[in-house]
């Protein structure tokens, strides 16, 4: 199985751009598809928010309507490593932020999110 482990966040102001990190343990990262979610403060695990989601072979991307125009999702699996490039941010984008491993994403969601295989998140502090 893999384990995942998020960085990259920040303390930033508004209009900033962050690139978040997702890196994978072993070698089977590349089998999986990954994706990206954050909860926001005093938000519960079970609200955590879909962002984007990208294919074992990064053919394939879904990203939730209310962040395609802004955030980026690509991987490299030579490096294992996933990643979610934010731009324009918001004091609204304010959240930790998570991936796991998934399956049967669209841009509503996905179907299956192994978060026990994620880490424990990076946080993202968009501040003036």
């Amino acid at each position: 199985q893999v384990q995942l482990e998020e960085s990259g966040g920040g303390l930033v102001q508004p209009g900033d751009s962050l690139r978040l990190s997702c890196k994978g343990s072993g070698h089977t990262f590349r089998n999986y598809d990954i994706g990206w979610f954050r909860q926001a403060p005093g938000k519960e695990r079970k609200e955590r928010e879909f962002l984007a989601a990208i294919s074992w072979s990064g053919g394939n991307r879904d990203y939730a309507n209310s962040v395609k125009d802004r955030f980026t999702i690509s991987r490299d699996n030579s490096q294992n490593t996933a990643y979610l490039q934010l731009n324009r941010l918001r004091p609204e984008d304010t959240a930790t932020y998570y991936c796991a491993p998934v399956q049967g994403c669209s841009a509503s969601g996905c179907y299956d999110v192994f978060d026990n295989y994620g880490g424990q998140g990076t946080q993202v502090t968009v501040s003036s």
